[in-house]
């Protein structure tokens, strides 16, 4: 004759539940066992009807509101429309696929009718471009007061002026993906590195948000290289200015400022910070921009993991090496090895755990 499974229970868990059992009429608060609060049982019995949530949310509401009144800083309402995040996520999108058609997006079509789909995918991209564009301009410009014809008219002069760039863009990336072939053993195609390498994205992004900066956009080019930074770890200014050939290893971590200057053929490793030293204020306390904050790393430099470069005036020289967890505030000349010494490791064996006796 088959015996009934029986579950085995904590004991004090079993009791607690009996004793709820055996005066839960009487209590006016019930025990949640696995966070073991306590929950008033009128108010559980209010909840379970509906009518609680009724009056609680509009008294949220109303504070909420109230808040909105006491911190205008962080409202932005009754003012001019500002850029879409939903947008410059698909901005990105179809830019990667106008920069490498085939890899991203519609995959079937060739050499006989990719002027159609680039057509589409340009148009797509125009229209959002000005768009986006424009709410920034406007934004920025809010304070003359009602919109003005010429907001919307540079957008779309902006917008064509990327569109206008992106064939030199192409021919970066170009040299870019060469760059990670040539300088990363474990790559062993191009398609590997277009479509996985963190690097490769935060560097499409950045190539693409430098050409809106520099033509004086605010906030979408930044809202771009932070949408890469979101995804790959990677976080690049889109006013720094970035030479040929260059190629991000890995990837995470890596910061490079807003006025950094990289040359030719720079390789950089997980971690390294291209950062600002410290950051000068005028006599009001205030922070004072657009000085060079950020150092200047020079053609055919390797920046290995984890090392930190700071300051405006720190130039590290042509054909130099910076390795691992290195931190460095000065000029370097050029052709110079910069490292650690190298630290004193200690090696013991274990000591092998006396074992312990029954209690």
């Amino acid at each position: 004759m088959a015996r009934k499974k029986t579950s085995k229970k904590n004991p004090a868990r079993k009791a607690k539940a009996k004793r709820n059992r055996q005066t839960g009429s009487e209590q006016s608060s019930l025990v949640c066992e696995a966070r073991d609060g306590q929950v008033g049982a009128k108010l559980l019995k209010s909840a379970a009807s509906g009518e609680q949530r009724h009056n609680v949310l509009p008294r949220i509401v109303k504070r909420i509101v109230d808040s909105c009144e006491l911190l205008p800083e962080i409202n932005h309402l009754d003012m001019t429309v500002l850029p879409e995040s939903d947008v410059v996520v698909r901005i990105v999108e179809v830019t990667c696929e106008i920069f490498y058609p085939g890899y991203f997006g519609e995959k079937t079509y060739g050499l006989n009718n990719v002027a159609y789909h680039i057509g589409d995918r340009l148009h797509a991209l125009y229209l959002m471009l000005a768009e986006q564009i424009f709410r920034s301009v406007r934004h920025k410009c809010e304070s003359t007061g009602p919109e003005c014809s010429h907001c919307r008219t540079l957008a779309e002069v902006n917008a064509q002026e990327v569109l206008q760039r992106i064939p030199d863009i192409r021919k970066l990336l170009a040299l870019d993906v060469q760059a990670a072939i040539d300088g990363d053993p474990a790559a062993r195609e191009l398609a590997e590195v277009i479509l996985s390498y963190p690097g490769m994205l935060a560097i499409s992004v950045y190539r693409l948000a430098h050409e809106v900066w520099e033509l004086g956009v605010p906030l979408l080019p930044r809202m771009m290289t932070e949408y890469a930074h979101t995804v790959s770890g990677i976080d690049i200014h889109p006013g720094a200015r970035i030479g040929k050939s260059f190629f991000i290893d890995h990837g995470t971590g890596v910061v490079i400022g807003e006025t950094a200057i990289i040359g030719d053929r720079v390789k950089l490793y997980q971690g390294v910070t291209l950062g600002a030293l410290s950051f000068p204020r005028d006599a009001c306390g205030d922070l004072i921009r657009g000085q060079k904050r950020h150092p200047t790393i020079e053609d055919d430099v390797t920046i290995y993991a984890q090392a930190t470069i700071l300051g405006g005036n720190t130039v590290v020289g042509k054909g130099s090496t910076i390795g691992g967890n290195v931190w460095l505030t000065e000029p370097v000349p050029p052709r110079t090895y910069v490292t650690l010494e190298t630290p004193t490791l200690v090696v013991r064996t274990k000591r092998p755990r006396k074992k312990r006796g029954p209690k």
